[in-house]
Parts: structure tokens; C-alpha cells; sequence
């Protein structure tokens, strides 16, 4: 299976190298330092127990690259249009394209219930650039368990976590899927394929829609942010709102906020994805993790009022570390 990399992050450097090492044949598409510092010297991942180093074909070019059986995209939800136009010469109809991102995707409505089946979410998509290239009949749902951080451009630190949940969106033979599912097996990730990803990506969204903004805002690790009874009680009321939004989306969640608490908590003092992009001076994912869980609420007349004030406050946040 060639499988190319859309993203140079810490994520696409974890799972470039894990699949290389493995023997897999890799490309990523990159650019800037990570294109140099992995043109040089590959792709190093360190974690508790040992590193690796793993060459791969790499190129900011998609057409250098050639197409690909499996293309897996590890950008941050506000770059995926682009990044969708960029690799498109990665891409034929025999692809199949593997989001391994927060939040909701794109295509989430695709396969809803009721009214809101094949509605487009502009907040996601604003320019139809992923429906345009990347056709959801090839798109594999993907669901990563995991925590990396990247040390220096090409190089990546695994904190913990190895479960990756992937699923068909539409009809995808169960045996393409199942070789996915055995590709990352061979390179040691914990798989799951999924009765249904559009619940899985719906559920980790519940968790983390709350402990990565407020950790960003408050730069705290989640453990600080759920001792303050005030700031758990707003992080509670909006995944009831959440979990209310997914009720009419087909994704109804039977744990309540308390029970997910409890399952961060065991995590200890983590910094989330989204607080690491703060202290980076990134762009953080509003759009897929806030913006997008509103636009369907919207559509289905439920009301976010809490949702509302903390989208309100990571915009205001965003928009002053421009």
C-alpha cells in the first residue's frame, strides 16, 4: 500500500514514521522547515521506551508524489480546504482519504437523519473545497487517540496514546477497510474499525470541545480546569447542549458529563492539543470543535447558549493573538 501524508505535524510525523518504519511505502506532502529537515534527515519519532528514524519520499509538490491507495490528512480543520486543493494530484478515484483530525468534518451531514441529511457545513468547508476534492464516497472516518508534540521541524515526541478508529462514511467495501485497518496494524497502532464513525468522532468531540478551548484560553492543564467547580460546571453544561445536538443527529451519548470528567481526569496533568497550538502562536481549531457543532444546532432549532459564550471568547481570544 503506498500511503501519503497531507500535513507535517505532530500527528502526520508520528504516523509517517511509525508507517515507514514498518516497511509501508510513504510520501508526505510538506513544506518550509519540516520539508527540509525531512529531505535531509527523515523522519524522527522518539517516545518513553525509544526513537526511530524512518526515510520517506517527501515533496511540496503532490504531483511529485504520484497518487496514492491510502492519502491521510493530519492539518489542523482550518487548513483541510487547502490542503484538499494542494494534494488533489495525490488523489484518484481509487484513493481512499483518511481525516485524522479534531472535530467534525466536512462531510458529517452526509449520512444524517431527517432534514439535515446532505446539508453542507460552511463553517468547516466555506468554499466547498473539500466536497469538491475529496469525494466522500472514498472518505475513511478516522478517530485518533493520541498525544504528540513536535520537538523541532521532522521530529516528534509520542506522550501517550495509540488508538486510531476508522470507518467507512458511505459504502466502502468491508475488504479496503480491512486492508486500512491491517496497514496501521502492522506498524503497531491499536485499530478499531467502527459500527459507526460518525458516533466515535461525535463522542471524542463531546470530551474535548471543552477541556481544549478553556485550557487554551486559561493556559491550564485539564486536571486544574475540573478541581475549579465553576469552570467544570460550565464544561458540563455545554456537552449537555453537545450531547442534545447529537441526540438529533443520530450520535445520542448515554454517559453523562460527569462520567467523561472522570475519564480526563485519570489522564492527569495534560497539556491539550489546542493549548500547545496557543503557546505556539498557531491558529487554533475553532471552526470544527465550536463553530460547526453550532451551525448544526442551528439547523436543527436547539439551543447553545453556553456553546454560544465560549465560541464567543475563543474568537475574541483568536482574533487578539493575531
Amino acid at each position: 500500500m503506498n500511503v501519503g501524508i497531507v500535513g507535517a505535524g505532530a500527528i502526520g510525523l508520528w504516523l509517517a514514521g511509525r508507517l515507514a518504519q514498518a516497511g509501508i511505502n510513504v510520501s508526505v506532502l510538506a513544506r518550509g522547515k519540516n520539508l527540509e529537515a525531512i529531505r535531509a534527515a527523515g523522519v524522527t519519532v522518539y517516545s518513553c521506551e525509544d526513537s526511530l528514524n524512518a526515510r520517506v519520499q517527501v515533496s511540496n509538490d503532490a504531483s511529485a508524489l504520484g497518487i496514492q491507495d491510502l492519502v491521510i490528512f493530519t492539518v489542523k480543520s482550518q487548513d483541510l480546504p487547502a490542503a484538499a486543493e494542494s494534494a488533489h494530484a495525490m488523489i484518484d478515484s481509487n484513493s481512499l482519504l483518511l481525516p485524522a483530525m479534531n472535530g467534525v468534518p466536512w462531510w458529517f451531514l452526509e449520512t444524517a437523519d431527517g432534514e439535515l441529511a446532505r446539508q453542507p457545513l460552511r463553517s468547516v468547508d466555506p468554499e466547498g473545497k473539500c466536497a469538491e476534492y475529496l469525494p466522500v464516497e472514498q472518505v475513511v472516518g478516522g478517530v485518533v487517540h493520541a498525544s504528540c508534540l513536535v520537538e523541532q521541524p521532522g521530529s516528534v515526541r509520542h506522550v501517550m496514546g495509540n488508538g486510531l478508529i476508522i470507518g467507512a462514511v458511505t459504502e466502502i467495501d468491508a475488504a479496503r477497510i480491512q486492508l486500512v485497518h491491517d496497514a496501521l496494524a502492522t506498524a503497531g497502532f491499536t485499530v478499531t474499525i467502527a459500527e459507526s464513525i460518525r458516533y466515535d468522532i461525535w463522542y471524542k468531540l463531546w470530551g474535548n470541545m471543552t477541556m481544549n478551548p478553556i485550557s487554551a484560553l486559561t493556559g491550564a492543564t485539564c486536571d486544574l480546569i475540573l478541581d475549579d467547580p465553576n469552570a467544570r460546571a460550565f464544561a458540563s453544561a455545554i456537552m449537555d447542549e453537545a450531547a442534545a445536538i447529537g441526540s438529533a443527529i443520530g450520535c445520542h451519548i448515554s454517559q453523562s458529563p460527569d462520567d467523561r470528567h472522570a475519564i480526563t481526569r485519570r489522564l492527569g496533568a495534560f497539556k491539550t492539543s489546542m493549548l500547545q497550538d496557543a503557546e505556539a502562536g498557531r491558529q487554533l481549531e475553532i471552526s470544527a470543535l465550536l463553530e460547526a457543532p453550532q451551525e448544526i444546532a442551528r439547523m436543527a432549532g436547539i439551543a447553545t447558549p453556553s456553546l454560544g459564550y465560549l465560541l464567543g471568547l475563543m474568537r475574541v481570544f483568536n482574533a487578539a493573538r493575531q
